[in-house]
């Protein structure tokens, strides 16, 4: 407040004038280079005796208290928000996290339930060929040792002994034959290897996921009440009321009511945003409402007391003075005071 200058900081000059239109003291050379077009200016020392005895002033105090409040309402609001915000993310980071637990949790389960049957598939296979190796090595134990026998009966052998000993050699020999057909015709001897097919779906993890998820802000609207302040609050430190000379009244419209009303003793007529106007009858002390095409719409009231006058206080509600009241015989009498309904 120590830095406020009584002189104008384009001109040096001191301040003298005050320009309505925009709201600010002027000096002498002010007027010719930015107001020569303004027509509301008053002398300053006119102005600043109103300053201080204004009840502006307690209206800025006010304003003021409101205004901190609303700052630190906000304040305090959007570190609440915050605080939200960050308690939202550290349970986002957990939610993520337990999901990939799960995922790895299961793809743990599935890898030893795959490889599980891997080895139980293996196991039977390998089985298998066990039994028949086993076989086969006995028939070719067998086998061999008559090759050994065979050597020494073409040397020692009897011709008897020779014919019963050829009669075994072929018996064996038939039956290693006849065993390795079987062996052959059940494809015993066939390639069996195993092979694992990992699944599309698993797969399809790679290929097609690219995200973990999505990071969406959802917009709610916001729970904060704030004191609604005055605009330009400035301008309530001026009085800024036109004189009867500024205002010019210009005709918007005829109002053309019905024949019946022509002669109500209508000395008010107020007209309603929407375009329907109402119009109190003196004389009829009661209160009319037409729509914008002058047919009645209803009768709002009648009055027991004489109306005078009617004015609107806000929407739906309307002010009306009453004056002279009835006696007994209908007639009015004039009374000292009036009374506001």
């Amino acid at each position: 407040m120590q830095d406020v200058s009584s002189q104008c900081k384009d001109h040096k000059k001191k301040y003298e004038l005050y320009c309505s239109v925009h709201a600010c003291p002027c000096c002498v050379h002010c007027i010719i280079d930015k107001h020569a077009k303004c027509q509301d200016l008053k002398p300053l020392s006119d102005i600043l005796k109103q300053v201080k005895s204004s009840a502006s002033v307690e209206l800025f105090e006010k304003d003021l208290k409101d205004m901190k409040e609303n700052l630190d309402n906000a304040v305090q609001y959007l570190k609440s928000r915050i605080s939200t915000s960050n308690i939202k993310k550290t349970k986002a980071v957990e939610e993520i996290r337990s999901m990939k637990k799960s995922i790895v949790d299961y793809l743990n389960k599935l890898e030893q339930q795959i490889i599980a049957d891997l080895g139980h598939e293996h196991k039977k296979l390998i089985s298998n060929m066990d039994t028949i190796v086993q076989q086969l090595e006995k028939r070719a134990s067998q086998i061999g040792k008559m090759q050994g026998d065979f050597l020494k009966m073409t040397q020692y052998a009897t011709e008897l002994q020779m014919y019963f000993g050829l009669k075994e050699i072929e018996t064996t020999t038939s039956e290693a034959a006849k065993y390795i057909e079987t062996l052959e015709s059940g494809n015993h001897f066939d390639d069996k290897n195993l092979e694992i097919n990992i699944s599309s779906h698993l797969r399809s993890i790679l290929e097609n996921v690219e995200s973990f998820g999505d990071i969406n802000i959802n917009t709610t609207v916001s729970t904060l009440r704030l004191k609604t302040g005055r605009k330009d609050q400035a301008q309530h430190l001026i009085s800024n009321i036109p004189g009867i000379e500024q205002i010019k009244p210009t005709l918007l419209r005829r109002l053309i009511i019905q024949e019946e009303f022509m002669f109500l003793g209508s000395e008010t007529c107020l007209i309603l945003s929407d375009g329907k106007f109402i119009i109190l009858d003196y004389k009829g002390a009661q209160l009319l409402l037409f729509d914008n095409d002058g047919l009645l719409i209803r009768k709002v009231v009648t009055f027991t007391d004489l109306p005078w006058n009617a004015a609107f206080v806000e929407k739906n509600i309307l002010a009306v003075t009453l004056g002279q009241k009835r006696d007994s015989t209908g007639r009015y009498r004039k009374e000292q005071n009036y009374s506001n309904n």
